[in-house]
């Protein structure tokens, strides 16, 4: 072998870094060392190959694969291997040596190195492996980030050109990979902007690599290639969006063309993703090319790599784009199809870019651009139209923008007499009616509301009249006919005179209907946009169903049926009554159906021979049901299904089909004469009713239906000791299916089973549960698509599923429900999985209900303490007669069949099933209905079964299978909400579930209160309540939480009484939870420039909102939730630097934004004050009590000494908390009034401006108690308030500050008093007014009158009053009113004859200029009387005599037509003009 030879053959064994380690270790002797050096170099020189040199570097690929893990002597080989800048530093050294010897430049060498070495990396077993690969491997991309960290250090020390490697790269015609540029990138040797913006034909090559990059699918398992692939596609799309629209600074034309390049680069792509979104209806069935790049319209992608600005003008120039796509249907094409273009016959994959377009814009830009475009492009009509549907879908304000935007096309069409205006209104109106009324309008609605009236566009003129009928006649050739309805039933307003042209249009359009074979008089009363044909007699049963609906709901009769009645007679006597007044068996109690017929016969719309002939026809189905007609007058039917039944038993144990098919049908015959059924009884999606109280079955049906459902489990348990289920054939879906031919029998069954299981359950033997159980499935399977039923009382708002309906059967709240329900649901599981070895897949689940999956589910791991340490891997892969022996084999017991069954591989596989988990929600709901007293674990036992499902079962499992997600705060959420609505749904446990000491007879509430408890305290301790670990995400999160639930009440302009009477059992359940929650965590503490201050804006905003609503008294709050709030004040505090400070700051705070607690803290300071001031010295170490908690001691002890006539000096505290310590005091007094007047005469409000406004917020707290004695009276409480209330209007009449309580809504010093009483409250003060008004002494009358802007607050207060009755919404009148209160209708007239007679006496000054042009503007339609005698006080700022002259002249006419003057009028007129 030769030198050479031997060199080539050791440099392929060791590797550079060896050789190197080995000139270590075989060091040469001293005195040739200088020759051995010089041979060893000539020898690498002869022999050295950089490509070989960086394919050395690249093979310990490990090194670059972080996702596996290096044993110990791989982390000792690699600490061997030379470092990665270490190497480089050898490469560049080398490459410089060969350029120059070379005579190249080292750049150039570099470059064309690197290249051959990326060849050799993306080459590699290509052909072999898949030539249509996109994506590297993961060798070779773990190779490629080594060579490219290599080049990185090049290019770092200079050796490499970026510029020169792009030319090298574009000269060969065979581009690198996506993956290959972006790692360039990434390694910031050749940037992707940068390659963006030199390439002038990027878009010849970078459109056919992102189509090719997004249509090649990863194989299975390869999700580090996914990962990587999402990656790429985001980083190119980031640099191109970016590069093409951001706004640069630099030349124009240059940008311009950049900007253009990339644009039409998305456009192609964009192109390419509506071509396949025409072609596929969902996103699983598009390409998975468009799957991938719609996800790059996702915004969150981009985050702060592109602008918003720029990210904005992508999306428009997309939206753009889309609207325009291949505009070649016609507006005449869009009339016609428009039905079918409809947000859910649309393709999901355009309406999922709809919907990402525009996350980024409101609706109202996102219509004023679509306006833009349809005036400035022609557009395709289908996008447009599919654009506007998935607006008022996913966006619940675009339906208003939408209204506006019709409104401007229609005032722009009929201004400018401009048709495309008109018809873009038009199919905007349609497509927001095809989606339904509770999206938008229906057609008819906004068609009669844009032309229905007199004050419409085209009645203006002839011109526009014409111009619209002319437009609607054009559209008649292309109109569907349920739009020609329309315009024919609700025709445009046109005036008398030009009548003709509209019936020019009517005839024209009933002419086009006759063509296509519609009539205007068989359309139905409800509008149906649809499209659908339906036959006249199922419209006219449609109308009848969906109007006996509206009655059942409303209890009135609807008005499309009123308005059919006079103008659609025909319809209505010839297919609407029909189809009511169709004979039945009437039910003995009436029914909605009744009850609907009984008021058209009141409202005289049912003529008295149709009602007498359905009376009779009625009469005789009833007679026809008592005396039916029977096979053998003389056999018994009971009898003869009695032997009927025992034949079927022996020919099943003899087998053939045949015979059991031909005695099937007998037996249905005998069926067919004891439940005799309509013959044109429906029997698809049928509803049955199931009445689960106490349902009256007929005798006989019961006995039928009770020997039916014994003999089917004698035959089920023959067959199981012969032959495993999937072995038993099909004997048992017939015996079921023959059951389904008539729903009076079908009723009878599920009754039966529901008693059953409801209340015999425990009691039924072996065979009995695994009978019914197989019935139960087969039951499911045959109706797992047709009948459904209705629970009876409701449980649901809509129809269930059978077998959920029998679910809610089976109980899980004591030890012996629980045991019976596991038994029945293991045997039906069982039997279904085992029927599934015959069956396919689909089938499967038919055989299987889900509802008793789930049962299981929850029982299995609750009673049986071994199940919960079953893992996936546990799963057993036994027969399914196995499975099925452990179910019949009478030595097993149900705890063994139950673990059997848990372990078995096909129970498990089921929960990969989204209609098998069950969710955590569910969990607790079975949870919380369990009876503590008789279940099957002990308090112990259920503890650690609780917590092991909170933590260890749904804590961590993914949110999509039901879980947490590892989220404590959705754990919490779940527990909070289980909490709430539990006791919202049964009110029996408000008064046991939270009370200490409980017995713990009743549900599970306190357990998983506890549980609440247990991970609240765990969040505050260890600070895990977010993300942030802060303990103010706690506080903000429980705020939130009961804000969201109170919400839709909050939020409602006009609450019904249902909907405040829930949110006030809303709110007094939160503060149940609440008061058994650390009071520290409803005050939030901020840092800020390393100081802690409290931060209690969270509970004032709770508070003010909420809270506020349902004080009762008003303007207190509980005792209890007082207290809670005060410790954690204090609490909190504590965590500040100087909690004293923060004390007195928050509570000066309080008084200013939350008033309510500081009247509240007042009121119950006496009970209170020792407890916050026991825990303010454990908290401080016996420190005194901030300023602010003793003033709250000295306002109590300041308020007691006038009580008892001592003086002693004001308490520096706030003049609201004064008032409310002086009111708490003189509340529970037994009315002394002269000790009370002697008491206020302290405080005289001349002497000192804070003395008068503790005596006007006194004045307030009092006139509540007024408000609420006149509102529950007792003759008592209302004399002593309104006594109150007279002597601090005594003292406070000459001064105008107390009229400012009446009119919260200005800006005063009293202004928060709005804060203090509830909306209610400050609603009816003005009643209040009027009724102490009415009491008072004449002389206090007359200075009240010279009062400065009382004659203003009188009449603002009688208005609101009358406002009140007008609007239905006065207090009712009660029988336990005092004789000197008038009922609250007197009071109004009583009110308008002393304003009346005070309007009359007062000076000129009473009112100002501008109250006078404001009560006139305001009150003219409520009171006319009030309005006339104020209309003639002459202001005080104009001359009376040029006022009078005037006012006169006005005058003489007013009387001759005012029906409202009267002598008082009259009076009043004469003293305005006396001089």
């Amino acid at each position: 072998m030769s030198v050479s030879a031997s060199c080539e053959s050791l440099a392929q064994k060791r590797s550079l870094s060896s050789l190197l380690a080995g000139r270590e270790v075989k060091r040469p002797k001293q005195e040739d060392g200088q020759r051995l050096q010089e041979a060893a170099i000539q020898l690498l020189d002869q022999h050295q190959n950089i490509c070989s040199l960086f394919q050395e570097l690249g093979q310990n690929t490990d090194q670059c694969n972080t996702f596996c893990r290096q044993t110990g002597e791989q982390k000792r080989a690699a600490s061997r291997d030379i470092p990665p800048v270490v190497a480089a530093s050898l490469l560049g050294s080398e490459l410089r040596r060969q350029a120059a010897q070379l005579g190249v430049p080292v750049t150039a060498l570099s470059v064309k190195t690197i290249l051959e070495r990326l060849n050799e990396i993306t080459d590699e077993n290509q052909e072999e492996k898949d030539e249509g690969r996109e994506m590297l491997t993961s060798s070779q991309r773990a190779q490629l980030c080594v060579l490219l960290e290599s080049s990185r250090e090049l290019l770092s020390q200079g050796v490499l050109c970026p510029k020169l490697l792009w030319q090298e790269l574009r000269r060969d015609q065979k581009l690198p990979k996506l993956e290959v540029m972006h790692y360039l990138h990434f390694y910031n040797i050749l940037s992707l902007k940068y390659v963006v913006e030199k390439d002038e034909g990027v878009r010849s090559w970078l459109v056919p690599r992102l189509k090719a990059l997004c249509g090649w699918t990863p194989p299975p398992g390869q999700e580090e290639t996914k990962q990587v692939q999402q990656k790429v596609l985001s980083a190119v799309i980031g640099v191109v969006v970016k590069t093409g629209f951001e706004q640069s600074r630099g030349p124009a034309a240059a940008d311009r063309r950049i900007s253009m390049l990339c644009c039409s680069v998305l456009n192609d792509m964009l192109v390419w993703l509506l071509d396949a979104a025409d072609k596929c209806l969902t996103v699983q069935s598009c390409e998975g090319g468009a799957q991938l790049w719609i996800q790059t319209f996702d915004s969150s992608l981009y985050g702060v790599s592109v602008s918003p600005e720029a990210l904005q003008r992508f999306f428009i120039h997309s939206l753009t784009q889309t609207l325009t796509y291949n505009p070649q249907l016609t507006v005449s094409d869009a009339i016609t199809l428009q039905n079918e273009w409809t947000f859910a016959k649309a393709s999901l994959l355009l309406t999922s870019l709809f919907r990402k377009l525009a996350v980024v814009f409101s609706v109202e830009q996102l219509l004023r651009h679509l306006q833009q475009v349809l005036e400035t492009h022609e557009v395709n009509w289908k996008h447009v139209l599919c654009f506007v549907s998935t607006l008022l879908v996913y966006h619940p304000s675009a339906q208003s923008s939408l209204r506006e935007l019709l409104s401007r096309l229609l005032s722009s069409a009929f201004e400018g007499y401009d048709l495309e205006n008109l018809i873009t209104a038009f199919l905007l109106a349609r497509q927001g009616a095809l989606e339904g009324p509770a999206i938008f309008p229906s057609y008819s609605d906004w068609f009669k509301m844009s032309f229905g009236g007199g004050s419409s566009q085209q009645a203006n003129s002839k011109k526009s009249l014409v111009f619209l009928l002319k437009f609607l006649s054009d559209l008649v050739p292309f109109d569907p006919p349920q739009y020609l309805k329309v315009h024919i039933l609700h025709p445009p307003y046109v005036p008398a005179k030009h009548r003709s042209l509209l019936m020019e249009y009517v005839s024209l359009a009933k002419t086009r209907l006759a063509d296509l074979k519609e009539s205007v008089e068989e359309m139905g009363l409800y509008e149906d946009v649809s499209g659908a044909s339906v036959q006249p007699r199922c419209q006219a049963a449609q109308d009848v169903e969906k109007t006996v609906s509206l009655f059942e709901s409303t209890g009135r009769i609807s008005a499309a049926v009123m308005e059919a009645s006079v103008f659609r007679r025909p319809y209505f006597l010839t297919r609407f009554l029909p189809a009511l007044l169709k004979p039945r068996l009437l039910p003995v109690k009436p029914d909605a159906r009744m009850g609907f017929i009984e008021a058209l016969k009141k409202a005289d719309k049912i003529p008295s021979a149709q009602f007498s002939s359905y009376v009779e026809s009625c009469q005789k189905q009833r007679q026809q049901n008592e005396s039916v007609e029977r096979p053998d007058s003389s056999d018994d039917p009971l009898d003869v299904l009695k032997v009927q039944l025992q034949e079927f038993t022996q020919l099943l144990v003899a087998g053939g089909d045949g015979e059991i098919s031909a005695h099937m049908s007998r037996i249905s015959h005998t069926l067919s004469v004891v439940f005799p059924g309509c013959p044109d009884e429906p029997i698809g999606q049928t509803v049955v009713t199931l009445c689960t109280e106490s349902p009256e079955l007929p005798e006989l049906h019961v006995k039928v239906v009770n020997m039916i459902l014994q003999n089917f489990c004698q035959c089920q348990l023959n067959a199981s000791r012969a032959n495993p289920p999937n072995k038993q054939g099909f004997w048992a879906s017939r015996f079921v299916r023959a059951l389904l031919v008539n729903t009076q029998l079908l009723s009878g069954v599920l009754h039966r089973l529901w008693d059953l299981f409801h209340n015999q359950g425990p009691s039924l033997t072996a065979a009995h549960v695994l009978g019914l159980a197989v019935f139960v499935v087969h039951l499911h399977a045959a109706l797992a698509h047709g009948t459904l039923v209705r629970l009876v009382p409701p449980v649901c708002p809509q129809p269930v599923p059978f077998a959920d309906a029998l679910s809610s059967a089976l109980l899980c709240n004591t030890r012996t429900n629980m045991q019976f329900s596991v038994r029945l649901c293991v045997a039906a599981v069982c039997y279904g999985i085992c029927k599934g070895d015959s069956v396919s897949e689909q089938q499967l689940q038919e055989f299987i209900p889900a509802s008793l999956y789930k049962k299981l589910l929850y029982l299995i791991p609750r009673l049986l303490p071994e199940a919960r340490r079953t893992c996936v891997g546990e799963q057993q892969e036994e027969s399914s007669v196995d499975l099925w022996s452990s179910v019949t084999d009478g030595g097993n017991t149900w705890r063994e069949a139950a673990l059997h069954l848990w372990r078995h591989s096909a129970f498990l596989q089921l929960q990969r099933r989204s209609q098998y988990r069950l969710c955590f929600s569910e969990w607790l709901k079975n949870e919380l209905g369990v009876q503590r007293s008789e279940d099957a674990l002990s308090d112990a036992q259920r503890q650690e079964y609780q917590q092991w499902a909170c933590l260890e079962l749904y804590f961590t499992r993914p949110e999509e299978e039901g879980g947490c997600e590892g989220d404590v705060k959705k754990l919490c959420s779940h527990l909070l909400n289980a909490v709430m609505d539990q006791q919202l749904s049964d009110p029996s446990l408000e008064k046991t579930s939270f009370q200490e000491g409980g017995s713990g007879t009743g549900s599970c509430l306190p357990d998983i209160l506890s549980r609440l408890q247990e991970l609240v305290y765990e969040m505050e301790v260890t600070g895990l309540s977010g993300s942030c670990g802060h303990q103010s995400d706690l506080c903000d999160f429980l705020f939130e939480a009961v804000s969201q639930r109170c919400s839709p009440a909050v939020t409602s302009t006009s609450l019904s009484v249902s909907n405040e009477l829930s949110f006030q059992r809303t709110l007094c359940t939160w503060n149940r939870v609440l008061l058994a929650l650390p009071a520290v965590l409803f005050i939030k503490t901020k840092t800020e420039g390393g100081r802690t201050t409290l931060d209690c804006s969270k509970l004032i905003e709770h508070v003010n909102q909420h809270q506020r609503k349902v004080c009762f008294p008003a303007g207190v709050l509980p005792c209890r939730l007082t207290g809670h709030f005060l410790k954690g004040l204090l609490c909190a505090s504590v965590r500040c630097r100087r909690p004293a400070e923060e004390v007195n700051k928050a509570w000066s705070q309080m008084g200013v934004r939350c008033p309510l607690l500081v009247v509240s803290a007042a009121c119950w300071w006496q009970q209170l004050s020792s407890v916050l001031f026991s825990l303010w010295g454990r908290l401080r170490d016996g420190e005194p009590p901030s300023e602010q908690l003793q003033l709250l001691t000295d306002c109590r002890l300041w308020a007691c000494s006038l009580q008892e006539g001592q003086e002693i000096q004001m308490p520096s505290a706030a003049a609201l908390q004064l008032a409310a310590s002086l009111h708490r005091a003189w509340q529970g007094c037994e009315g002394n009034n002269p000790s009370f007047a002697a008491a206020l005469s302290s405080l005289r409000p001349e002497r000192d401006a804070k003395h008068k406004q503790v005596l006007v917020f006194l004045l307030f707290l009092c006139m509540k108690d007024y408000l609420s004695a006149l509102m529950y009276p007792q003759e008592k409480s209302l004399e002593k308030a309104g006594c109150f209330c007279m002597e601090l209007l005594t003292m406070l009449v000459n001064s105008a500050d107390w009229l400012l309580i009446f009119q919260s809504n200005e800006q005063s010093l009293y202004q928060s008093v709005s804060l203090v009483a509830s909306e209610e409250c400050a609603r009816l003060m003005p009643w209040a007014f009027c009724s102490l008004l009415l009491q008072q002494r004449a002389e206090l009358l007359q200075r009240a009158v010279c009062c400065p802007g009382f004659l203003h607050t009188a009449v603002t207060c009688y208005v609101s009053v009358l406002q009140l009755f007008l609007e239905g919404d006065a207090p009712p009148p009660t029988t336990e009113r005092s004789e000197k209160q008038p009922e609250p209708s007197h009071i109004l007239s009583h009110m308008k004859r002393l304003l009346l007679n005070l309007i009359s006496k007062a000076s000129p000054t009473a009112l100002s200029s501008h109250q006078l042009r404001q009560v006139i503007v305001s009150y003219h339609v409520p009171s006319p009387c009030v309005h006339t005698s104020l209309t003639f006080i002459p202001p005080s700022s104009v001359c009376r005599s040029s006022w009078s002259l005037g006012a006169w002249t006005w005058t003489q006419s007013w009387l001759q037509l005012s029906p409202f003057t009267s002598t008082l009028t009259v009076s009043v007129l004469r003293w305005t003009f006396s001089d």
